[in-house]
């Protein structure tokens, strides 16, 4: 009898706790702010993090692992340390064990799960200890046992002012996606939303009702090696690859080598997204026929070219470029991708940048000739288009420019 009892105790507390999780979430999942740094050009969301709920200003990184924060004056009686050798420093892939010899506060607790933090700003790998609290998004979705890393503040160098941390979105386990998905059984994927200026966007975790016309799909294709400062022989990418076919620009394809597009065995080439490169990275042989022909096309719309403001070389007079809809009216850059005409349409918006009142430049730039990723697909060039990554059909949807559509990411 009394172990009916207790069955029934336990079914009971499980069905409470299911439906707490399922009524914290509601039907678009988990959604955060996302704002632009005018200075750096860095993307950052706006979480809380613990029993105090510490807002936590975190750049956005498509390629990063996990979240981390500077925690040198975090407190939260929901802190835990996850123990080295646990089953959750397992699922972390955490590398040793980690001890400190100051009292114990965040950030500094023995027996720890270790964490290699990576900022890309510094281009340096941090030894740090993984943790675990609760997060708290924007619209009151509060996630229990979120994995995370502390930071020491002092090594922030590279981020924006407002910036504390980082927000990993890459293809792990304890990615605020994977994280929200296994906990409230919310599809596995997420959509972003980048601002330009001073605009809101928005991340959608789980799913959401994005208030725009229908998206067009391509394959999200898996790096057979791992492009992390840190791995282990064998490991494929966390980053999001597309297959490239091609480039056209104002509908005329660029005679560019398909070798330059593909993924080798070593993980070289190929084209990823990124959220921390400002602008979309070439390789000199794709970059220099895709310069020539902007130019050319440029020209025959009778916009004048003017000197190379750094890092870009093709440059223009600001006072010969009509406006549009979709921003400065000028030659359509398309990555074709594939299937029948599947392509990523890049306007004016997201293929100028102004660099003073007179000038506006292409805003692309030249990778050199050994890039480890012949194409990165830079934040500029994502502004105001929304992205959505479903990591169940493993495909990427997006929308080209909402500026179409007489919308933006501040409206989504």
């Amino acid at each position: 009898m009394a172990s009916f009892l207790y069955t029934i105790f336990l079914f009971l507390s499980l069905f409470i706790c299911s439906s707490v999780y399922a009524a914290n979430v509601p039907s678009n999942g988990l959604v955060l702010p996302v704002r632009k740094d005018a200075k750096t050009s860095q993307y950052y969301a706006t979480l809380q993090m613990g029993s105090n709920r510490v807002t936590v200003n975190a750049v956005i990184d498509l390629g990063s692992q996990f979240l981390w924060f500077a925690c040198d004056s975090y407190t939260s009686s929901t802190y835990k340390p996850i123990p080295c050798g646990s089953k959750k420093c397992e699922v972390a892939k955490g590398n040793g064990c980690m001890g400190c010899n100051l009292p114990a506060r965040p950030g500094c607790t023995n027996d720890t799960c270790g964490s290699s933090p990576y900022s890309p700003f510094e281009n340096l790998l941090f030894a740090q200890g993984f943790a675990e609290d609760t997060l708290y998004s924007k619209n009151n979705v509060k996630v229990p046992e979120f994995p995370f890393s502390c930071f020491p503040a002092e090594n922030l160098g590279g981020f924006a002012s407002l910036a504390t941390g980082m927000l990993g979105l890459a293809r792990t386990e304890i990615a605020l996606h994977k994280q929200v998905a296994n906990k409230f059984k919310l599809p596995h994927k997420f959509a972003l939303c980048i601002p330009s200026d001073k605009g809101v966007g928005k991340i959608f975790i789980g799913g959401g009702k994005y208030s725009t016309k229908s998206l067009v799909s391509t394959p999200l294709i898996i790096n057979p090696v791992s492009t992390y400062p840190i791995y282990t022989e064998g490991d494929p990418s966390d980053e999001y690859f597309i297959d490239v076919q091609s480039i056209s620009v104002n509908g005329r394809h660029l005679a560019i080598k398909t070798s330059y597009f593909s993924i080798d065995e070593e993980g070289v080439g190929g084209t990823k997204i990124s959220t921390i490169n400002n602008f979309t990275v070439l390789h000199n042989s794709i970059y220099k026929p895709l310069n020539r022909a902007f130019v050319k096309a440029a020209s025959d719309m009778k916009i004048k070219s003017v000197a190379a403001v750094a890092p870009f070389r093709a440059c223009f007079s600001a006072e010969s470029i009509t406006r549009s809809g979709t921003g400065p009216f000028v030659p359509t850059i398309d990555i074709v991708l594939p299937g029948k005409d599947v392509y990523w349409r890049i306007y004016g918006a997201n293929s100028m940048v102004k660099v003073n009142n007179n000038v506006l430049c292409l805003a692309f730039v030249d990778g050199g000739k050994k890039p480890r990723t012949s194409i990165v697909i830079g934040g500029h060039q994502l502004e105001d288009n929304l992205l959505e990554f479903d990591l169940v059909s493993s495909k990427l949807s997006f929308t080209s420019s909402l500026l179409l559509q007489n919308s933006s990411c501040s409206r989504v």
